[in-house]
């Protein structure tokens, strides 16, 4: 059986704290404005225009905030590391011979240096995606599982109809990711393989569906 798993990138695959808090600092100033790079970075998981604009950044200053912080960001990526067993959750993919699939509200450009800096041979990426808007990806893609650490990713898992399994690596708890559809909640990524593991073989196990393509559905749940 062949896999296609779905991740985040954001605090799910790459903990992006550290160069977003740097980036933002840098554009608070070059700009004058109240901003906290580590408030911010708290919070990652919406595109940055919304997240700008929830922190009360005037409307027509937030194009030219983030081109600047585009502009900036190569320069942070080597500060930005994988996160705790991401690494060994794309090899049990691999191993299984699966296929991965990011799909990720930073800008996909930006997204794609990750992927260069840390090495990743992934099958597809898309980028500039928030929580249902992940949705289409993830059918056009054929994912069987979607792993992420906010609630707008168990929104998008939920949307496409696909295993929502939530890591609580980022701004959302246990009881958040479970409240938007997390299917299973693990504590991070190291957790991943040995999960993994266990939905395949459960799934493997299902009778085959009579029509239609059959989803493996069945959740071995982790408590988070």
């Amino acid at each position: 059986m062949t896999w296609t798993i779905g991740f985040d990138l954001d605090m799910t695959l790459i903990d992006s704290r550290p160069g977003v808090a740097r980036a933002i600092d840098t554009i608070a100033t070059e700009f004058d404005l109240p901003l906290r790079g580590v408030e911010l970075a708290d919070r990652l998981g919406p595109p940055l225009d919304q997240l700008l604009g929830d922190a009360g950044v005037p409307a027509d200053l937030i194009p030219a905030l983030v081109a600047r912080y585009r502009a900036l960001y190569p320069t942070v990526v080597p500060h930005i590391p994988a996160m705790p067993g991401a690494d060994a959750a794309l090899a049990a993919v691999a191993e299984r011979g699966g296929r991965v699939v990011i799909i990720t509200g930073k800008h996909e450009p930006l997204a794609r240096l990750h992927l260069v800096e840390l090495g990743w041979q992934i099958d597809h990426l898309a980028g500039d995606l928030w929580s249902a808007g992940k949705a289409g990806v993830l059918r056009e893609q054929r994912a069987d599982v979607f792993v992420g650490d906010h609630a707008g990713d168990m929104r998008g898992a939920r949307a496409a109809e696909v295993a929502a399994v939530g890591v609580t690596t980022g701004p959302c708890d246990a009881d958040e990711l479970r409240a938007a559809g997390a299917d299973v909640v693990l504590e991070n990524l190291t957790e991943f393989p040995d999960w993994l593991g266990e939905f395949g073989a459960r799934a493997v196990r299902r009778p085959p569906a009579v029509s239609g393509r059959a989803r493996p559905r069945a959740m071995p749940g982790i408590a988070g």
